[in-house]
């Protein structure tokens, strides 16, 4: 009897002890959901909170099947327990059809549901597509215009420029409220996402493209906006400030920028676009003509071929004996390589000057053992070894040779 009684004496200190860990979990785990920010579900803008509806009406009808199969599992193992003699035993049970009807028009009937919420969202919420209200129950006045903002994502900042009042800030900008935003995005190098949860869903920005966005901010406040898209060692730090600021406040905010400001000429925005991490907020007073639509064009450097010049050779045929001159006004990606001697993020060949698949390593990569049948590579090397690609030892390791785009001899037609 004796170990039974110590055992006993001992079960209240254990009970206390575990409900002391409970408490301490329940703690943490509160302390944890304290420094949740949960904009996306509160936002600041009718775009997000359509979007944030969408959200919640498509969990809501999943879980009309996910709840009713959790009840039921624990429902049936009570039901069904083995000690349970009176719950009904049928082993050759094999088919119902009420079971049948309910098990294949439920999930149906919400997956129809669904099909129809999407459907009706994506059009709605198009980013092409000019806002048709600002909040719920108030349609855009037919005399509002809208804001137009250019963003630039950069390495690794962002760029905002407003053209109607002729001013630019970097890692800020500013919209008054219920005033729809219309956004023109691009990116100066690499693909990024433009993303402020509390205003729209996130859009890429692209180089060489031009994305667009609608939206709208129906409260004062200021939100954090961000790239969602890996971009290089930089990229944690590539967030700005979105503020939504009365029409007092917006217009002290143009003002300041106006007055705090540096022009922003071609020069000062091919210094900016240099790499650079963590960038203080920044304004300028003026901006030059046509910038937005030549970092578009991939033109901003003087010497560099616009894309829509580029379209226009390619329409015509080609340039035939200009093409040479031409590819040298088409080098867009060594730039930084070529400026400062240091290759930008994530270079390939031939923009990194470096053959494809060799042994030359990056710069700031750790020593890397490759191929152990030809040495192993343990150490930066200057030239490649004769053992990559398909070239034979003693090959030719330059690039392929600029294509003319001659004419056919024979006017064949591709």
């Amino acid at each position: 009897m004796r170990p039974i009684l110590e055992n006993a004496s001992r079960r209240p200190g254990r009970s206390l002890k575990r409900k002391s860990l409970h408490a301490l979990a329940l703690l943490a785990t509160a302390g944890l959901l304290a420094g949740c920010n949960m904009t996306i579900l509160f936002p600041a803008g009718d775009v997000a909170a359509q979007q944030r509806n969408l959200i919640v009406a498509s969990v809501a009808l999943m879980l009309l099947v996910v709840l009713p199969v959790i009840a039921l599992t624990f429902i049936f193992a009570w039901r069904y327990r083995a000690s349970n003699t009176d719950a009904p035993y049928d082993p050759e049970f094999h088919h119902s059809t009420q079971l049948e009807v309910v098990i294949w028009t439920v999930p149906l009937l919400i997956i129809i549901a669904l099909g129809a919420m999407t459907w009706i969202g994506t059009h709605t919420l198009d980013p092409f597509r000019p806002l048709a209200r600002i909040a719920p129950g108030k349609p855009v006045p037919a005399d509002m215009k809208p804001l137009k903002v250019e963003v630039v994502a950069l390495d690794w900042k962002w760029l905002f420029i407003y053209p109607e009042f002729g001013i630019a800030s970097v890692n800020e900008m500013a919209a008054p409220v219920n005033v729809p935003i219309s956004f023109r995005i691009t990116s100066s190098s690499v693909f990024n996402t433009f993303y402020v949860p509390a205003l729209a869903g996130m859009i890429y920005a692209m180089p060489g493209m031009e994305s667009p966005l609608q939206a709208v901010t129906n409260h004062e406040g200021e939100f954090t906006g961000l790239s969602a898209q890996y971009s290089g060692s930089g990229f944690s730090r590539m967030t700005f400030s979105f503020q939504s600021l009365g029409e007092q406040g917006f217009d002290e905010w143009i003002a300041k920028a106006r007055s705090a400001g540096a022009p922003l000429d071609r020069e000062t925005y091919l210094n900016l676009e240099k790499p650079s991490e963590k960038e203080p907020v920044r304004y300028f007073s003026t901006v030059e003509n046509g910038l937005f639509d030549a970092v578009v064009g991939m033109c901003a450097q003087p010497g560099q071929m616009c894309v829509h010049e580029m379209h226009h050779i390619d329409s015509m045929g080609g340039a035939a004996e200009g093409s040479e001159e031409n590819r040298k006004r088409l080098d867009y990606d060594n730039r930084h390589r070529l400026e400062s001697g240091n290759e930008p993020s994530a270079a390939t060949f031939p923009a990194s000057g470096r053959p494809p698949h060799g042994s030359v390593q990056p710069q700031g990569m750790m020593p890397r053992d490759q191929d152990l049948t030809r040495g192993g590579v343990n150490a930066p090397q200057a030239q490649p070894d004769q053992g990559q690609g398909n070239a034979l030892p003693g090959a030719n390791r330059e690039p392929a040779p600029a294509q003319l785009n001659n004419q056919p001899a024979d006017g064949h037609q591709h």
